[in-house]
This record gives C-alpha cells, sequence and structure tokens, in this order.
C-alpha cells in the first residue's frame, strides 16, 4: 500500500510538472527571437590608463520570454558563460536582462530587436574594471559543428596571423656613414601559412606534421579545434585569432565532451610539441 501511495504521488508531481511546462511553453511570446545572437562587443567607456582594450565577441542567448514580460538568457563572452533574467516590455520592445551578480566581470545588458539585429548597451556592475561599458550590434546565428571550418586565408597586414598580446622589445645596432647607432622596435609572435592549412578535425597528425612548426602555430591549429565547437576563450592571446571568423560563435564554456576521438588523440600531440618549440618574432609597425 505504501509503495502504491509513492507511485501516485510521483505521478501526480510529475503530471503537475508536465501540466507546468506546457503552461509555460504556451505564454511564451516571440519565438522568432530565440536563439543566439552574436557579433562584436565593442569598449564605450574605459580607463585611459589601459594596456589594453579589447573588441571581442559576444553571445547573447535568448532561451525564452514570457507573456508576463519574464526573460531567460544567456550571454557567453571572453570565456565567461552566465545566466541572464529580467524583464521585456511590449510596448517600447526593450529587453532589460542582468548577469547574477556574484562574478566581478557581471553586469546589466539592455537592448532591442530592430529588424535583423540586435542593440544595445552593457553596463559593469564593477567600476573598478578596464571597460565599464560596451555596445553592440548582433545578429542572429545558428551554431552547427563543421569539422571542415578552416581560419580565413584573406588577411591584411601581409596574411599572416601575429599576437600582439606579446610583444617583445628588440635593440638594434647598425652601421651608416661610418656612424653606429643603436634602436629599439616591438617584435611580435608571428605564425607560418601552417595555421591555413593543417586541420586538426580531420587528419589524425603525426610527429613529422608538427615538427618544424613554431609554438603560435600550434597553439592556433589546437584551438582551432576548440573554435569549432563553439568554445568561448577566456585569453585574450587566443581571442584574437577568432573573434573576427565569420563562422565563429560561441556557445559553451566547456566542450570536452564533445571532442571526437580523432581531435582529442590530436590536441594530446600538439600540447606534447608545443612544450618545446620556439616562436618566431617579426615587426609590424605596431
Amino acid at each position: 500500500m505504501k509503495q502504491l501511495t509513492i507511485v501516485a504521488l510521483v505521478l501526480v508531481l510529475f503530471g503537475c510538472k508536465s501540466k507546468n511546462n506546457e503552461n509555460d511553453i504556451a505564454n511564451q511570446i516571440h519565438k522568432e527571437w530565440y536563439g543566439n545572437w552574436v557579433g562584436d562587443f565593442d569598449a564605450e567607456e574605459y580607463k585611459q590608463e589601459s594596456d589594453y582594450v579589447s573588441r571581442t565577441k559576444v553571445n547573447i542567448r535568448i532561451i525564452s520570454i514570457n507573456k508576463n514580460g519574464t526573460v531567460i538568457g544567456q550571454s557567453i563572452v571572453a570565456g565567461n558563460k552566465r545566466a541572464l533574467k529580467g524583464s521585456f516590455d511590449e510596448g517600447s520592445d526593450k529587453f532589460i536582462l542582468k548577469e547574477p551578480g556574484n562574478n566581478k566581470y557581471d553586469g546589466v545588458f539592455e537592448f532591442v530587436i530592430i529588424g535583423d539585429s540586435l542593440v544595445g548597451s552593457w553596463v559593469a556592475n564593477n567600476k573598478n574594471l578596464d571597460v565599464v561599458k560596451r555596445s553592440f550590434r548582433l545578429v542572429q546565428k545558428q551554431f552547427v559543428y563543421n569539422k571542415m571550418l578552416m581560419l580565413p586565408t584573406n588577411l591584411d597586414e601581409g596574411g599572416s596571423y601575429v599576437d600582439y598580446t606579446k610583444g617583445v622589445d628588440t635593440t638594434f645596432t647598425e652601421n651608416e656613414d661610418d656612424s653606429t647607432y643603436t634602436y629599439t622596435e616591438r617584435m611580435y609572435r608571428v605564425a607560418t601559412d601552417a595555421v591555413k592549412t593543417i586541420n586538426a578535425s580531420t587528419k589524425e597528425l603525426k610527429e613529422a606534421d608538427l615538427k618544424n612548426l613554431k609554438k603560435l602555430d600550434l597553439e592556433i591549429i589546437r584551438n582551432t579545434i576548440y573554435a569549432r565547437h563553439g568554445f568561448t576563450f577566456g585569453k585574450k592571446s587566443v581571442r584574437q585569432f577568432f573573434d573576427f571568423v565569420e563562422w565563429y560563435v560561441p556557445i559553451s564554456d566547456n566542450v570536452e565532451s564533445q571532442l571526437t576521438p580523432l581531435e582529442v588523440k590530436n590536441i594530446a600531440l600538439l600540447k606534447r610539441f608545443e612544450k618545446y618549440a620556439e616562436d618566431n618574432y617579426d615587426t609590424f609597425g605596431r
């Protein structure tokens, strides 16, 4: 008798939960806006003394909009995936969504959807951050894993991938007209064309494929695997190579379970070579 009572209670609770879910779905509006809205996250207000003010990529994901104005979503940017909760005003079409507030990088998003664009701003809760306000104009994008995706080959500034976050000042000495003078230039890590041709999601890499590659080559090839899976990168030195890429949609802060066996094997090999590889540096007028 006791077991029957427990089973009946479970069925009642399950039935109530299912009914509540059905009601929640029935009360949802503007479903055409659900999904990922992706684009540049531009610094608007920041400390002038900051060494590095970045433009990064943000994904505002709208999960649900209720008839009562309650909105549930997510923000995904710079290695952080944060829950969003707030309101939508049908009269003004304005969204106000807040991140939880227990992370120093949390803030408040305010935006409207105009045509095919989501336009607005984000203001940090913590006014001591390097960047306290950002603006954005995002477009709706669906994430689809595609193992064939590669980094673009049509780049500016000589067509090379350069790590502008790790400059090294180098002093040169030259002789001219019987006189000697010295000068200092900032050198940056530069990748080879291997990052545009080697696909570690489709090919099983061998030591012969990697032994002549530079350290930056290996890092970019490895991180391109993660970019294909929509991983949001926390390091500026990595984000700079992917934030401008059209196909890159950050959707998760953990994609380990999504990696294929081939990718896992190649990542291990790439990491092993990264430990001992060297970098080459060049000047790029910055």
